[in-house]
């Protein structure tokens, strides 16, 4: 399923093949060796700040991946919602749902696999959010 299970190096060696860029380049951006890029094609998750070097190389958001699995996967948050927010640290009121997402999601939907209401349950979408999607996409296909 989509953004289930992430292979952050997976995600990385088809963005590579895809971008065509000279391992000579990676290694030389990186300050690794060819096979310490190789091993990092085969591994299932990377220290951030690497990842965050390899996001400005292939102009790609791998992040990305994460807040998806976070929006989708996470369990809801807890019923105590008046904890005291951090001023040390960024807070996010709220959640960034990508093209890839809202597809995903309606696709569900519209195939049936899903109702609405189920939708709203699992993922924890905001109904109105949900409605604001349906009714775009009423209006591009019809």
């Amino acid at each position: 399923m989509l953004y289930k299970e992430i292979h952050i190096g997976k995600f990385i060696k088809e963005r590579v093949d895809e971008s065509e860029i000279t391992v000579e380049r990676i290694c030389k951006f990186l300050g690794r060796d060819e096979s310490a890029v190789e091993d990092m094609y085969n591994t299932r998750s990377i220290d951030t700040d690497l990842l965050l070097r390899w996001s400005k190389l292939l102009e790609y958001d791998f992040f990305r991946l994460y807040s998806s699995h976070l929006i989708l996967y996470a369990p809801p948050a807890a019923v105590n919602k008046n904890q005291q927010k951090s001023d040390k640290i960024p807070y996010f009121r709220k959640n960034i749902y990508t093209q890839e997402i809202k597809e995903f999601i309606m696709k569900r939907i519209l195939s049936g696999e899903m109702t609405q209401s189920e939708v709203i349950k699992e993922y924890s979408i905001p109904k109105s959010t949900l409605h604001r999607w349906l009714q775009k996409s009423d209006n591009t296909n019809g």
